[in-house]
């Protein structure tokens, strides 16, 4: 792997105009198979400058590779303002000097955030709407509902805060169980199909990920069900959870 490091200096009215051009330069660079992965940052001390970086397979595979082949001259036609503005453009060969620091990510940014919860909750309502079991216990979901959840979860494994801004917190997740008369049964099926959905929808499967999300699971549908029965007296104001990776530290793999 080599990494290149594209150094711009531009005057300020153009930097909206360059990240976006830039946005649009990189659905190029996702599609080409000499990419490994981009980045484009700003500077905070000096926000005139930007550092593109790019990790290609090799130094072959990117000049000869990606510039000769069909995607560049639309990668170029979108950058090509803006060439005369680089102040450096190299290829760089990482050393054996690196490793990963002390900082510990949320469940919420390893699972992949709001947009892999969303295609989570909705295959999963999708499987739910089809169960016999607990399909009734769902027959007049609004259409936004799998929405919904996507917001609690996030809120859960630490994202942001928007079910408890948004949609009033932990006393409506409350109401929406209480007198449903859940079954152990139907909740048991609820956690099979999750289940089932995260695997569905490519969500982490290491094990450290995943114990600590099935452990939620199994906690937040266990106090569900008991709210959910006849003369339940349930606390009525708390605040969402917020659950962490538990006893197993995530996972890292080797380098």
């Amino acid at each position: 792997m080599i990494v290149e490091y594209i150094r711009y200096r531009l005057p300020d009215e153009l930097s909206a105009e360059f990240e976006q051009a830039y946005g649009r330069a990189s659905r190029l660079l996702a599609q080409a198979p000499q990419c490994v992965d981009y980045e484009l940052s700003r500077c905070v001390d000096e926000p005139a400058c930007y550092t593109l970086r790019i990790a290609w397979t090799s130094a072959q595979d990117h000049l000869e590779g990606f510039r000769r082949g069909e995607l560049f001259p639309a990668f170029l036609a979108e950058i090509r303002p803006y060439i005369g503005m680089i102040e450096e453009m190299r290829h760089y060969k990482p050393t054996a000097v690196r490793g990963a620091g002390g900082s510990v990510p949320t469940l919420y940014e390893w699972l992949g955030g709001t947009e892999a919860l969303e295609r989570l909750t909705e295959r999963f309502y999708e499987k739910v709407m089809a169960d016999e079991l607990i399909g009734p216990l769902f027959a007049h979901m609004d259409s936004d509902h799998p929405r919904y959840v996507a917001m609690w979860l996030a809120e859960v494994f630490g994202g942001p805060a928007r079910y408890t801004g948004e949609r009033g917190g932990y006393p409506h997740m409350l109401r929406m169980h209480l007198g449903k008369a859940i079954t152990e049964a139907q909740r048991r099926r609820w956690v099979s199909l999750l289940a089932d959905a995260a695997d569905e929808v490519g969500l982490p499967d290491d094990p450290e990920f995943r114990a600590a999300f099935m452990g939620y699971i199994e906690w937040g549908t266990r106090l569900a069900l008991a709210n959910s029965q006849p003369g339940a007296t349930p606390m009525d104001q708390a605040p969402v959870p917020r659950w962490g990776w538990g006893i197993a530290p995530p996972y890292k793999p080797s380098s």
